[in-house]
């Protein structure tokens, strides 16, 4: 009798680690470094975020600091096309431009080279878990202010009682998730 092998869902659900009360209390956080001693998750993982962005004209990948470094330079070496760093401000050692964003509780701003992003490009935003939306769409403003299309984000997790997802609808409908909670 053969055993059925998990969904790549449930793999993924069961891989994650919940690590409450961090970074504060009363937060659950969804911690995905364990799914990173899995190579054949991982890459199970990297080839599901490809099929699911093969029939799109993907001209780079944005990846957010730091967990969306994971897939998407991985992403962006299995489509043959740029990965481009959006970082916390005074990381990145270039010339940059940046984009300022309201939290829950202060201010943060991220930046990206000013010369990575190029006019008319068609740019997937990437990052690990999508909560309220709020990185993700400061990522896609500075696409924008380098005259670059948002073609859409992908997401490991999306957590969707975060109402995340709604606000990047102003960027684009194309919002790829492979886990929800």
């Amino acid at each position: 009798m053969s055993v059925k092998k998990k969904s790549l869902k449930a793999q993924i659900r069961s891989t994650i680690r919940d690590v409450h009360d961090f970074p504060k209390k009363g937060i659950v956080f969804k911690d995905i470094t364990p799914i990173l001693e899995n190579t054949a998750l991982t890459r199970t993982i990297t080839l599901e975020f490809v099929a699911s962005l093969k029939q799109e004209k993907v001209d780079a990948i944005v990846g957010i600091e730091s967990r969306g470094f994971f897939w998407g330079l991985l992403i962006a070496q299995e489509l043959k096309v740029p990965f481009i760093p959006v970082r916390k401000k005074g990381k990145l050692p270039y010339k940059t431009i940046s984009h300022a964003y309201e939290l829950e509780y202060g201010t943060a701003e991220i930046e990206v080279h000013e010369d990575a992003i190029k006019e008319g490009m068609n740019v997937i935003v990437h990052d690990d878990l999508l909560a309220t939306g709020g990185t993700a769409c400061a990522a896609a403003e500075l696409v924008l202010k380098r005259k670059a299309n948002v073609i859409g984000f992908s997401f490991l997790v999306i957590l969707t009682f975060l109402m995340g997802e709604e606000k990047l609808k102003g960027y684009s409908t194309n919002v790829k998730g492979i886990v929800r909670y």
